[in-house]
């Protein structure tokens, strides 16, 4: 399909809460286009206002740097349940580039959504598919890996963000 271009902070729609997507809406271009952009960015997860598409859907896939191509397309996800363990980590985003930021999230979630058929699905995730789909699902609700951290902190991390941005 087709790569599109990947909004990059601080862009305003990365914070703005994503409006569901309506019943029946044919998403098969979009989806195709969102993995060929996650693809061709080198990351593991893309949601809709990343490329300026305000709606709650995201892809990911988080084997495919290892050989194997195992793609997801998540339509109205939502999490609901979540572990009591919490667990730090680096994570990266493609809409701040170039700075990973350690995020603490729940290490277990349970994740549903509607595929591309418009069946209803869930499943619980662990490890890094937990954390990707967590970090997709932040961008959906508007917020980024920056929000995750003290106000000092993100004060610190934007700053040098943008000043290398310039």
């Amino acid at each position: 399909m087709a790569v599109r271009q990947v909004l990059l902070w601080p862009d305003p729609r990365l914070t703005q809460v994503c409006a569901p997507v309506e019943a029946g809406v044919d998403l098969t271009a979009l989806a195709a286009d969102m993995l060929d952009t996650m693809y061709d960015a080198n990351g593991r997860g893309l949601a809709g206002p990343q490329i300026g598409v305000m709606q709650r859907i995201f892809v990911m896939d988080i084997t495919w740097k290892e050989g194997l191509r195992a793609p997801q397309v998540l339509i109205n996800p939502e999490i609901v349940a979540v572990s009591e363990v919490h667990v730090g980590g680096e994570e990266g985003c493609l809409s701040i580039p170039d700075t990973p930021l350690e995020v603490t999230r729940p290490a277990e979630v349970t994740m549903r959504w509607r595929d591309m058929d418009g069946l209803q699905q869930e499943r619980r995730m662990t490890g890094f598919e937990a954390k990707c789909a967590q970090h997709e699902l932040d961008h959906l609700n508007g917020k980024v890996i920056f929000d995750h951290l003290p106000e000092d902190e993100r004060r610190r991390y934007e700053a040098a963000y943008l000043e290398a941005q310039q």
